[in-house]
């Protein structure tokens, strides 16, 4: 199944726009994230992500005061715009390099296709753990949300490493070819 920036021409400008998008939203969310950190909360929002469990969620919350809480939720809000940067973002760097490999008749250019839509799902990931810490961060006392949101985060991280290392791969082609 073909990727839909398979059919871009010209996915330059989409690749330096996306990035732009990318590093703007991102550098707002490390800016936020940095008042988060906490003893019980040293990774900021991360910490927050990975917590696993509502006695978890709940230490974390109580270390932050009612700014800090406000300021999640902002970040929570946020990642939606950063999620659809990045992960398409990444969708389009795994399709450049397919056509890269592909273009030096390399078998790993058939990864490419599957890696850009992994990206996509790694987005819908990020956006289903940001429903949950959304709920568990409005008081929503069961289990389950830090579980799903711990689990989104673990898969959603593997799907973006492999997406990025693919992406680096393509950089590392065209620099050799040039």
């Amino acid at each position: 199944m073909r990727h839909p920036f398979e059919r871009i021409p010209g996915r330059t400008v989409l690749f330096w726009s996306l990035l732009g998008l990318t590093v703007a939203s991102g550098v707002g969310l490390i800016a936020l994230d940095q008042r988060l950190r906490t003893a019980e909360a040293p990774k900021g929002i991360l910490s927050l992500e990975f917590a696993g469990s509502a006695g978890e969620v709940r230490r974390i919350l109580g270390s932050w005061d009612d700014r800090a809480c406000l300021d999640a939720a902002f970040i929570l809000g946020l990642d939606y715009l950063f999620l659809v940067a990045y992960s398409s973002l990444l969708a389009l760097g795994c399709v450049m390099t397919a056509d890269k490999l592909r273009a030096r008749g390399s078998p790993g250019a058939r990864l490419g296709g599957l890696l850009a839509w992994g990206q996509w799902l790694a987005g819908l990931l990020d956006a289903m753990e940001n429903a949950a810490l959304l709920a568990a961060l409005h008081g929503a006392e069961e289990e389950i949300w830090p579980a799903i949101a711990s689990h989104c985060a673990r898969v959603k991280f593997g799907l973006v490493g492999a997406g990025m290392a693919y992406s680096l791969i393509g950089l590392i082609v065209r620099r050799r070819a040039a």
